[in-house]
């Protein structure tokens, strides 16, 4: 089991909260004491074995149907009494079993199903044990509602249909004795009624010594008494008798059912287990699809490798501000790796910049990973298990032991030290701090050297500038920071690795409008060196933020260029299929036309001879042959228009060229490549080639291949005010008339949409092509209810089946 130090170190690292979120994510009490009992663990097969199964349930979830975990029901204590011998329980409590089982059964079969698919859930449902012959008898006992049936028993059915008929014969004679008090005056209301479960009849209190029989009850205000009748006294004992038999009956049914649980309660009880783990495994994955989390790879070199990894406790408190008040709001993503390529790691920069919540976010990934929960990050993150996990996080002041707080360091500090190995993470927020500058920054960095050379994995943030010298100049250990916005001096919380942080602090009380005076004296203070070093740092941080930037934009592009290229691809491969499938159809019809033709000659001709040549059947053999020669005429028309659609797969429409469009190609032209539907821009011709670009990609194809769909592109252009210039910058920038939406939420598509119809609007294009995907349908869905909202859309509809089909929607504007 992995050891925690100090006791309140997964609070500190937000764990609280995951273990919340869990509860209320579990269906019974069975998972919330697996939940309760639950200990993370340092066995790396375990952990293997129960990320597989949370990360398949995530996935059934999602994309299967219904996991059939309907009933998941606490039934220890019903098992607990029905064990003596004689024991029973209610009916509730049998029904409460029945459900409990079918469940289970119905898991074993939907999981037993699919092993392929979920072997890790699989191997659990293989534990069930079904009991049919239980659930029959049940069933056959108790109804849905919790009730025994009349066919329990043919001795229940003969008791329960002898009680209705005996309560008719007395609701007749209690009538009667009403009606009858009702006209002596004696009783006001209309219907007798139950007292201590015999039928009687209400009275008028000052005439209850009128009307002979027994009182049962009065009423709270005493002005009526309940009282039955002398002559309805036997039948009323005949009904309270067969009651009576009715409740043996009934107890010895539960009895009976009883006893058949009793004969497989270890069975049961290991059921119930197994339920319990279900309970808990369906909080995992449902708490992991609300964060996207996901099962990263485990490894034994005490490597975190994590990328795009999101903080699970922002993620939380993100969702339900979400739920609250709608606002959305991204958590920035963290890539970080610790163990690799060096063990410790010391985050510097200034205060609010994250640097705390990034390192609390390594210890939280470690620790869910520990208790068999995926985390939020990218799939191709790696992980690994640790034995010890120590913090030193916060304020750990004692007012009862008097420790101070720089006190409760030091003692978390020699807790460290002496428990330090290749096997520890070890987290410290605000290293050296709490004395005096000098000696703690001193004592800070012989603690990491300390924890360094014995191989733990380690993360330090600090304010410290010797600290940055020291991992600058120490092997196994590494500076890191927190990005921070230069124009703004904020923060951006990105991390960045290898990059020792600036306080800003001058900077930042600069910009708040302290003294300039005061801050050039303090500059002096602190001295020219430390002083132009921040600024190095805060120079090199700079740069590093436009290289960033240069890089996604770069990245931007190769990825819609290599999305460009698979779908040219995938477009390439569908118009060889249907050219195949074209020329074999066309072959088989030439070869079928040419066996029809020598077998109309050579009828011809045996009429010829078998008429002897007489005149009219020779003038009717021509005739016939000059009506097959219109017919296979009109068949090499037929022959003729599939080899030009061979040639020009881009259907009806391509098979033409407009005059408008019938002057060759020149540069700047629109075009379209092998009857695509891509728009491309020429950009030079030579030698029978042109050299053409979609977007980002270019290339060189044969004039032959193309297709001119228009003359150089309508231009869009933009006017921005060029931040606090005061001047305008106008741009002509290009019109995409295509957008590709896939893995885009729905929302972000409307939004996508929205902007490539404005853009369109503005460059008098005429057709826009939207790429959404197939999927299950949703985002087309979404996409198409937008579009019927637009007026100035004519009309919408899905791409021919080589254009992408129902994964792609053509809009025409107009």
């Amino acid at each position: 089991m992995l050891k925690i130090y100090p006791t309140t170190a997964e609070t500190k690292l937000g764990f609280d909260l995951i273990r919340e979120r869990l509860e209320r994510h579990t269906r019974s009490r069975l998972g919330q004491a697996r939940l309760d009992n639950m200990q993370p663990s340092t066995r790396l097969e375990w952990v293997r074995e129960e990320l597989g199964r949370v990360s398949e349930l995530q996935e059934a979830f999602r994309f299967d149907d219904a996991v059939p975990l309907d009933h998941i029901l606490d039934v220890r204590d019903v098992l607990r009494r029905v064990a003596p011998e004689g024991g029973f329980v209610s009916p509730e409590d049998l029904l409460a079993v029945r459900l409990a089982l079918s469940t289970l059964r119905l898991t074993r079969s939907y999981f037993a199903n699919r092993t392929a698919r979920y072997p890790h859930l699989g191997r659990v449902a293989e534990r069930i044990a079904a009991y049919p012959e239980i659930e029959k008898r049940i069933a056959d006992a108790v109804d849905d509602e919790g009730r025994i049936r009349d066919s329990a028993s043919p001795e229940l059915r003969r008791l329960r249909r002898l009680i209705i008929q005996r309560q008719a014969d007395l609701r007749e004679i209690m009538q009667a004795e009403l009606r009858k008090a009702i006209g002596q005056g004696f009783a006001t209301e209309d219907q007798p009624t139950i007292r201590n479960g015999r039928m009687v009849i209400p009275v008028r209190s000052e005439a209850r010594r009128k009307v002979e029989g027994f009182v049962h009850d009065v009423s709270a205000t005493g002005q009526t008494v309940y009282i039955e009748p002398s002559g309805s006294l036997d039948l009323n004992n005949e009904v309270r008798e067969l009651e009576a038999q009715e409740r043996r009956e009934v107890e010895s049914i539960l009895r009976d059912v009883a006893s058949g649980l009793r004969a497989h309660l270890e069975g049961l009880r290991e059921n119930v287990k197994v339920l319990a783990l279900f309970d808990l495994l369906q909080a995992k994955a449902r708490l992991s699809n609300e964060l996207g989390s996901v099962a990263p790879a485990l490894n034994d070199a005490g490597v975190m490798d994590i990328r795009k990894g999101r903080n699970p406790v922002l993620l939380l408190r993100f969702l339900r501000a979400a739920e609250e008040d709608g606002v959305h709001r991204e958590v920035v993503s963290l890539d970080l790796n610790l163990g690799e390529h060096y063990r410790t790691l010391v985050i510097t920069g200034p205060n609010a910049g994250g640097k705390t919540v990034a390192m609390k976010t390594v210890g939280l990934f470690a620790l869910m990973l520990s208790y068999g929960l995926p985390i939020p990050v990218d799939p191709l993150s790696s992980g690994c298990l640790f034995h010890h996990l120590i913090v030193d996080i916060g304020d750990e002041q004692s007012i009862e032991e008097d420790l101070s707080t720089f006190s409760s360091h030091v003692a978390n500090l020699k807790y460290m030290i002496r428990h330090s190995s290749p096997e520890a993470l070890v987290l410290i927020d605000e290293a050296g701090t709490g004395t005096d500058p000098a000696e703690g920054g001193a004592l800070a960095q012989a603690v990491l050297e300390h924890l360094t050379h014995s191989g733990a994995r380690t993360i330090a943030t600090t304010h410290h500038g010797t600290l940055k010298v020291f991992a600058h100049e120490t092997e196994g250990v590494e500076n890191g920071s927190m990005q921070f916005d230069q124009a703004t001096l904020s923060p951006t919380y990105r991390f960045l690795s290898g990059v020792p942080g600036s306080s800003y602090a001058f900077e930042i009380a600069r910009r708040i409008g302290l003294d300039g005076g005061l801050l050039d004296r303090a500059a002096n203070l602190v001295g020219r060196q430390k002083t132009s070093l921040e600024e190095l740092i805060a120079s090199f941080q700079a740069r590093t933020q436009a290289l960033d930037e240069q890089l996604r934009l770069a990245e931007t592009e190769v990825r819609r260029a290599t999305e460009e290229k698979e779908r040219y691809e995938e477009r390439s491969a569908a118009l060889r299929d249907k050219t195949d499938e074209i020329r074999r159809q066309a072959l088989e019809e030439a070869d079928r036309v040419l066996r029809e033709a020598n077998a109309r000659v050579e009828r011809t001709i045996r009429q010829i001879r078998e008429a002897q040549a007489e005149r009219e059947a020779t003038l009717q053999a021509r005739e016939q042959l000059d009506a097959f020669k219109a017919d296979l005429g009109r068949k090499q028309k037929e022959l003729d228009a599939r080899r030009k659609k061979i040639r020009r797969p881009g259907g009806p429409k391509s098979a033409g060229v407009p005059k408008s469009l019938s002057r060759p190609i020149q540069a700047g032209d629109q075009v379209v490549l092998d009857g695509g539907t891509t728009p491309a821009e020429v950009l030079d011709i030579a030698n029978g080639e042109a050299a053409i670009a979609f977007g980002s990609v270019r290339m060189r194809v044969a004039l032959d291949r193309l297709v001119r769909v228009g003359g150089a592109r309508r231009q869009q252009v933009t006017v921005r005010q060029v931040q606090g210039s005061g001047q305008t910058d106008i741009s002509a920038l290009g019109v995409r008339n295509t957008v590709d939406l896939r893995g885009r939420r729905a929302d972000e598509a409307v939004q996508e949409v929205e902007m490539l119809i404005d853009r369109a609007l503005l460059a008098n294009l005429d057709e826009v092509e939207i790429l959404h995907g197939k999927g299950t349908g949703a985002l087309r869905s979404a996409i198409h209810e937008y579009l019927a909202r637009r007026s100035e859309v004519e009309s919408f509809e899905d791409a021919s089946w080589n254009q992408g089909g129902s994964g792609v929607t053509i809009v025409r504007l107009r």
